[in-house]
């Protein structure tokens, strides 16, 4: 399945029903007069928050939502029926933003969620509610009222407890297959990762999400690379895992540029919890990884780890300090 996080939609509710002019013209009954119904209201549309979804995908076709126009009143004060409402179902996360991006309408990020986006027109008045002592015979209705027309961009932003962050080929990935079922792609070049992954992982008979955000590099809060298409990924974790390359030239370097991105990005990313996670410490002796455990924490970082995929090393820590910042979470 392929991944979708953003798409733009034209919305319209449907137009209420019109109300119908009509008289009662029975043999031998007394007291006719108008008897003309109201119109039904036009069908809302409603977003509805559902498991199972973890992408847009199902938007790339199908972008336009029409919503049902209540049917007519008819004689005997018979009110027509209301348009049948058109239900949207949408993954956990998911924004709603207005055209223009600077509004955000409905945030879904509970499972059953359901909120009316656009609601359908009234339908309009038969000629019986217009009668009266001196108008007798009115031969005039209302039509129904026009529904609500709006272009909204969706936005899925994934729910997980922890984020992984850090330069392409990192080990993010490779991470997030040994700690949980996610099977992503893995390769030794950048930009393997193209999409966010998400994988759950358990420790101590506690569970978490775990998003594999793809690499990012200089600049990306500019637009650069993948820029900031993922980076609202990462918005709503309640912790961080900045994963630097052990055998990178220049890790201290590696995770200065991720953390300026994070700060120029905003959205409040700075002030979240982070580990730092130097990964392939396989790779090097343990001396060399110590060194540059210590010159990570010169230049700022905290709760530096190290860490093996490969031979697991390192990692039920991990998971524990993960697990116990999630646990003491609070919104």
């Amino acid at each position: 399945m392929k991944f979708l996080d953003e798409v733009k939609i034209y919305l319209r509710s449907g137009n209420g029903g019109p109300g119908a002019v009509s008289f009662r013209r029975e043999a031998n009954v007394p007291f006719g007069g108008p008897d003309g119904g109201d119109g039904g209201k036009g069908a809302d549309i409603i977003v509805e928050c559902v498991e199972g979804l973890n992408t847009l995908i199902d938007f790339r076709y199908k972008q336009h939502f029409k919503a049902e126009t209540g049917h007519s009143g008819a004689g005997r004060n018979k009110s027509g029926h209301s348009g049948n409402p058109t239900l949207i179902k949408l993954p956990l996360g998911t924004q709603i933003l207005s055209e223009d991006k600077d509004s955000l309408l409905i945030d879904l990020v509970k499972i059953g969620q359901k909120e009316i986006l656009l609601e359908g027109g009234k339908g309009g008045k038969g000629n019986a509610w217009f009668k009266s002592s001196t108008r007798q015979s009115p031969r005039y209705s209302q039509p129904g009222i026009s529904g609500e027309e709006l272009w909204v961009w969706f936005r899925l932003k994934l729910i997980a407890d922890v984020g992984l962050i850090g330069l392409p080929n990192a080990g993010k990935s490779t991470f997030l297959s040994v700690v949980s079922a996610a099977r992503p792609k893995i390769a030794s070049y950048p930009f393997t990762t193209l999409h966010p992954g998400l994988g759950v992982a358990e420790i101590d008979d506690h569970e978490f999400i775990i998003a594999d955000i793809p690499g990012l590099i200089k600049g990306a809060h500019l637009g650069l690379g993948l820029g900031t298409k993922f980076l609202g990924h990462i918005e709503r974790c309640k912790v961080l895992l900045h994963l630097v390359d052990c055998c990178d030239e220049e890790p201290v370097e590696s995770w200065k540029v991720v953390q300026r991105e994070i700060i120029q990005y905003g959205a409040e990313l700075e002030s979240k919890k982070c580990i730092t996670v130097l990964t392939k410490s396989d790779a090097l002796l343990d001396e060399l990884t110590e060194e540059i455990l210590q010159n990570l924490k010169k230049a700022g970082a905290k709760n530096v780890l190290y860490i093996s995929s490969i031979s697991k090393k390192g990692i039920p820590n991990l998971l524990r300090k993960a697990s116990k910042i999630i646990t003491n979470f609070k919104d």
